[in-house]
């Protein structure tokens, strides 16, 4: 998932988002612009219902805004019909929410497995997935059902997940804030890792000031729109 040269991965140009209708409309996004390179760590916090999840959901295709141009990889997300955006969204875009969503009737191995049931072109799925559970150090739990795991433990089987298709970008929903303070560490220590060893993009929606730390960019949203824009210290 390489975007055109000289073009960032992700470009937002005027994304606007409401909901509702009459009355009871209410603005979320108020004409955000920004620009993601590859290979950037990216930190987005504002304050509950400031529009960083709805805007995190337009980047990765999950929802569509009212008006403006949503980029990733040079492709416009707003003229891909459903089929062309659910391909790209599942071959090249990897999602961690904070409520890890893994189905408790399968086992590890299976929920990571799952993106394999929707791209025809991972048929290595057992393979891929026992690796993907092995980089996050769940190798030898892999026929335990999530009903069995820890918090820290659920939110490494949903990464493994995320990382099943080796995308280049993640998109992160609190991926800590179920997590107590130890296991969210490791968990932002992995992140680093992914991003400065892989080269894997990473924004990380948070209202946490420790992935803040570490994200070598932090964008601040409010009221649905970009307020400021600062260099991690």
């Amino acid at each position: 998932m390489t975007p055109p040269a000289n073009e960032p991965l992700i470009r937002l140009a005027g994304v606007t988002k409401s909901y509702g209708h009459g009355k009871g409309r209410q603005q979320v996004l108020r004409g955000v612009s920004l620009d993601i390179a590859a290979g950037e760590l990216v930190a987005l916090i504002g304050q509950s219902g400031s529009g960083k999840s709805t805007l995190l959901n337009i980047i990765g295709g999950l929802d569509r805004p009212d008006a403006g141009e949503v980029l990733v990889a040079g492709r416009d997300l707003t003229r891909l019909d459903d089929g062309n955006l659910s391909r790209l969204r599942n071959e090249r875009i990897g999602f961690i929410f904070q409520a890890f969503h893994l189905l408790d009737h399968l086992t590890c191995i299976e929920n990571v497995a799952l993106p394999a049931a929707f791209s025809p072109t991972s048929r290595e799925g057992e393979a891929r997935a026992r690796e993907a559970l092995a980089r996050v150090g769940l190798g030898d739990l892999a026929y335990r059902r999530p009903t069995e795991l820890s918090g820290g433990q659920k939110q490494r089987v949903a990464i493994a997940r995320a990382l099943f298709n080796r995308p280049a970008l993640l998109l992160c929903d609190e991926p800590t804030g179920n997590l107590d303070t130890h296991t969210g560490r490791e968990v932002i220590a992995f992140f680093q890792e992914l991003n400065q060893k892989d080269g894997t993009t990473l924004l990380i929606v948070t209202h946490e000031e420790r992935v803040s730390e570490a994200a070598g960019r932090v964008l601040r949203i409010v009221d649905g729109q970009i307020e400021r824009e600062e260099k991690a210290a």
